[in-house]
């Protein structure tokens, strides 16, 4: 498996300066807040969407030096996301995320809640204040987008009529969203031409569905202490993903099971064995490996350059979480 900080070498120093900058921006403002942030930054995420920006800025800055602007934009990215996490969390009820324990269980439920608000309108006024208004439009979307996905989630717990389709509407909503408008982002700082642009945003819509597929087979394969959560926590909790869906085709009894909500003993593990004995997971890789391919074709909008390779490597990496 290729590991992240491989792909991370070409912008590595930018992204030490991002994460004392995040506690810098957020922290400084109320001590509770300041601690949320100093635990969420220091969480051991993985980086992933700021390091995308800071590597689309660069792979089409070549000659230049990236400007603050994309420096903050890159920022800005990771706090959406961050308090997108926040926020999930509490809808959730979750009490660990990387194993490391959650906002609301640490401090409580209104905190966590308020904390995510907060770096919510954070991100809002430092997007303002890129002077930017196509960039404050995209990223504007995003926020809209990761509620409208939350919303749709919430509503359609157990409901076995979910089509594929919708799924991925979701998944683009919840993932795909903030990389495909962010990469969008810092290539119209950079200047790039129209067909660059819209080339970076279906690397990012395309990277971000492959990615939020994988981690929706990951929920089924992998153990507690990698996952820091139940296996099969999502189709516990009624979100119904690609390897349900899948294997509802192949074997109906499993929609029976949903739609009771695994009300009686034995339903839980009755649906993960059904799960794992289908095609759901193998079909489900095939969708992901389907969504990298179409990233990769993106990128031969760009001029090779140790960026543009880690962008290549990054899709890699995604898909090599499966194995």
């Amino acid at each position: 498996m290729i590991s992240t900080t491989s792909f991370f070498t070409p912008v590595e120093n930018d992204l030490h300066l991002l994460t004392d900058n995040l506690k810098r921006l957020v922290g400084a403002r109320h001590p509770i807040l300041g601690a949320a942030a100093e635990h969420l930054f220091d969480a051991g995420g993985k980086r992933i969407r700021p390091a995308i920006v800071l590597l689309v800025s660069r792979a089409t800055m070549l000659d230049l030096e990236i400007t603050s602007r994309h420096r903050r934009l890159a920022e800005i990215t990771e706090m959406i996301h961050t308090a997108s996490l926040v926020h999930d969390d509490v809808v959730d009820e979750a009490a660990l995320r990387r194993n490391v324990p959650t906002v609301n269980s640490l401090f409580d439920n209104r905190i966590a809640v308020l904390a995510g608000d907060f770096l919510f309108a954070q991100s809002s006024w430092y997007l303002a204040n890129l002077d930017n208004l196509q960039v404050v439009k995209l990223l504007s979307e995003v926020i809209r987008d990761f509620a409208e996905g939350e919303i749709f989630q919430g509503i359609n717990r157990f409901d076995t009529s979910l089509t594929l389709e919708a799924y991925l509407d979701k998944s683009y909503y919840k993932t795909a969203s903030l990389m495909a408008n962010s990469s969008k982002s810092a290539a119209i700082l950079s200047d790039a031409s129209a067909e660059v642009i819209d080339s970076l945003y279906n690397y990012g819509k395309y990277l971000g569905l492959a990615f939020q597929i994988v981690d929706d087979i990951l929920d089924f394969t992998s153990p507690t202490e990698v996952l820091g959560k139940p296996s099969g926590s999502d189709l516990i909790s009624g979100n119904i993903t690609a390897p349900a869906l899948f294997a509802m085709e192949e074997t109906p009894y499993l929609e029976t099971l949903i739609q009771r909500e695994f009300s009686e003993e034995g339903d839980i593990d009755k649906a993960l064995s059904i799960i794992s004995e289908s095609q759901g997971i193998e079909r489900s890789q095939e969708l992901a490996a389907y969504h990298g391919q179409l990233a990769l074709k993106q990128l031969a909008c760009l001029k090779p350059s140790p960026y543009s390779q880690s962008l290549t490597d990054i899709v890699d990496y995604v898909l090599s979480r499966l194995y």
